[in-house]
């Protein structure tokens, strides 16, 4: 078996379930916050601050948000490291590929600040 110090987990079998436990988290997420809009008649900025602003929310956001980076993360490494390929790209796939990773790494971090700051700052 193949490892990359690149990998979130290094195995594969953890990288599906993590994928498939974020698909989820983000699915539920989802389904709430549609779920809040459809019981919610009159939606104004006041309504919308109270929703998330809770606690609840805010901590709900944010494993969504964590998962969102866990999920896009794995996604990213994966199509990186399976098309990103001297016989792809030719011998300096190598170069590109952690090029290639340390942009979308850095994208998901400032995703993720982003993010946190957005839902914890209201």
């Amino acid at each position: 078996m193949v490892t990359n110090v690149t990998s979130l987990t290094r195995s594969g079998l953890a990288d599906f379930v993590v994928q498939r436990v974020s698909a989820v988290i983000m699915g539920l997420y989802t389904v709430c916050v549609l779920g809040f809009f459809f019981v919610t008649p009159d939606v104004d900025h006041g309504v919308l601050r109270g929703y998330f602003g809770s606690f609840g929310m805010q901590t709900f956001s944010t494993l969504t948000i964590l998962s969102t980076a866990a999920h896009a993360w794995i996604g990213l490494w994966t199509v990186g490291t399976d098309y990103i390929r001297p016989h792809y790209v030719g011998p300096h796939a190598t170069s590109i590929r952690l090029t290639f990773q340390a942009l979308a790494l850095t994208a998901i971090f400032l995703f993720v600040v982003w993010s946190l700051r957005l839902f914890w700052n209201l």
